[in-house]
C-alpha cells in the first residue's frame, strides 16, 4: 500500500482515523501540523505543533513523545496534517526510532488529502541509534528488577 499509492487506492480505516485526528488537533490548537500515531496496541496519540520559547517540537515528534510517555513500545502507523508535501526527515526520525523502518508515515493535507504515504526508511549510513528492536527498556520498566533482569513488571515480562 506505500509504494505507488495514489489517491485512488482505498485507505485503511484505521490510517483514515489517524488523519482525522490529526486534522482535528491541527484545527482545535490553531497550529501549523497535527499529528497522530497507533501503537503496536491499536491506542492513539494526538498532537500538535508546540512552539515554546524553551521547547520546540513538531506535531509528529510530540505524538511520538506522548506514545513512548504512555508506554508504547512500537507504533503501527504514523499520521501528519500539514502544508508541506512530506515529512520532515526529524519527524521521520522520530517514528523510525519507535516503530522501525517499515512504520507508514501519512502525509495529508489540511482538507485530509493523503498526499504520500512512505515508511519511515532506513537509518541514514554513519548514524547510530537503538531503533525500535533495539531500544533499551526505558527507566520504571528495570526499576526494582530483581537480578538485573530487565522488561514491564506490569506486564509480566521479565527477562533475564
Amino acid at each position: 500500500m506505500l509504494a505507488g499509492m495514489t489517491e485512488a487506492a482505498p485507505l485503511d480505516p484505521e490510517d483514515r482515523k489517524i488523519i482525522t485526528l490529526a486534522r482535528s488537533a491541527r484545527a482545535r490548537n490553531g497550529v501549523p501540523e497535527g499529528a497522530a500515531v497507533r501503537d503496536e496496541t491499536g491506542r492513539t496519540y494526538v498532537a500538535g505543533t508546540v512552539a515554546l520559547d524553551s521547547l520546540q517540537l513538531s506535531a509528529l515528534q510530540t505524538a511520538v513523545a506522548m506514545a513512548v510517555a504512555s508506554g508504547a513500545t512500537s507504533l503501527e502507523a504514523a499520521a501528519v496534517v500539514t502544508d508541506a508535501d512530506q515529512a520532515a526527515d526529524a519527524d521521520r526520525a522520530a517514528v523510525r526510532d519507535l516503530g522501525g523502518p517499515d512504520t507508514p508515515v501519512l502525509v495529508a493535507a489540511p482538507d485530509g488529502t493523503l498526499r504520500a504515504a512512505t515508511p519511515a526508511g532506513p537509518r541514514p549510513e554513519g548514524t547510530t541509534g537503538r531503533g525500535a528492536r533495539g531500544r533499551r527498556a526505558p527507566p520504571s520498566a528495570t526499576a526494582g528488577a530483581p537480578n538485573g533482569r530487565t522488561g514491564r513488571r506490569d506486564r509480566g515480562e521479565w527477562a533475564p
